[in-house]
């Protein structure tokens, strides 16, 4: 391993660290030191002859924050329910006490501010509870979802296929497709950008509509998406490609009053055993390019 590789890593490892203190109000000694275990395992665990681990290794701590978080949030609802349960035991008593005291109003008083007080403090600490969950989706968005088009985005792409590629966790098909926009520099050269825009929202919601809960929409890069179809065989997997470049092509975009009329071409592949992110991409990639070459608006499935 380069001392420049090592360095770089560490160095990100050290900045997602202090990212992660800053976005807790109470960020413990404890997650800090399981944070640093875990970073001590992944260099440990680094192959110098393997060339994605360095950058597999990385990507391991991007989404670091979300465990930090998850964990306060699961220290904080646990300490709330105590509390919850300390207030009842706490109603009952009074309760109890007043049964068999009816003349001590003073203390009956007390008693019952106390009480007041503590179903402000539960209340205040499910209000907490409340915003760090809601923060917590906003990040998870913010990192994953490509902004215009509400697909994931790339690095969601990267780190799903690091998953499938290095856990080997999958004992069923699973195709990958790269879809990619005809012509897009003409539209965007004619209609606009904005009408740039609209197309590729246009296309990303007719995947969503089109395609199963199980299959994932990644937005590549440019005027490309990559589609995950789990599950199925490579007949049904020609099926639902065409199927996606017949709607994409017989819809029409209306921009301006004028309506647009965009193709799409595909290059498909099946996934194997021994693929890695990069050489599964690189075979679809080849399968559009042969797209392309045979007239665009066609897919073709590479073995």
């Amino acid at each position: 391993m380069q001392n420049n590789d090592l360095k770089s890593l560490v160095t990100q490892m050290y900045d997602n660290l202090l990212d992660l203190i800053d976005q807790q109000e109470n960020t413990t000694k404890k997650q800090v030191v399981n944070y640093l275990k875990d970073a001590v395992q992944t260099i440990d665990s680094i192959d110098d002859n393997r060339l994605n681990s360095m950058e597999h290794a990385k990507e391991a701590f991007t989404n670091a924050y979300e465990e930090i978080a998850n964990k306060s949030i699961s220290s904080y609802k646990t300490s709330n329910g105590k509390f919850k349960e300390l207030t009842q035991m706490h109603q009952d008593t009074i309760n109890e006490y007043l049964q068999e005291n009816e003349h001590i109003p003073s203390v009956t008083e007390k008693f019952n501010k106390i009480q007041t007080q503590m179903h402000d403090e539960v209340l205040k600490a499910n209000q907490v509870i409340s915003q760090l969950t809601k923060q917590i989706k906003t990040l998870e968005k913010k990192s994953n979802i490509d902004a215009l088009t509400k697909v994931f985005n790339r690095r969601a792409l990267i780190t799903y296929l690091n998953k499938i590629c290095y856990d080997k966790g999958i004992n069923y098909e699973l195709h990958l497709l790269v879809l990619d926009i005809d012509d897009f520099k003409i539209v965007n050269d004619t209609y606009g950008h904005i009408a740039g825009d609209k197309i590729l929202i246009y296309i990303s919601n007719i995947l969503k509509k089109t395609l199963r809960d199980g299959d994932k929409v990644f937005r590549y890069g440019g005027e490309e998406f990559v589609i995950i179809l789990n599950r199925i065989n490579e007949e049904t997997c020609i099926k639902i490609t065409n199927r996606l470049l017949e709607l994409i092509r017989v819809n029409q975009l209306i921009y301006k009053g004028q309506n647009i009329q965009v193709t799409a071409s595909i290059g498909a592949t099946k996934y194997h055993d021994q693929d890695t992110p990069d050489i599964i991409i690189e075979r679809a990639d080849k399968a559009l390019y042969k797209a392309k070459h045979n007239g665009k608006n066609t897919m073709v499935s590479e073995a």
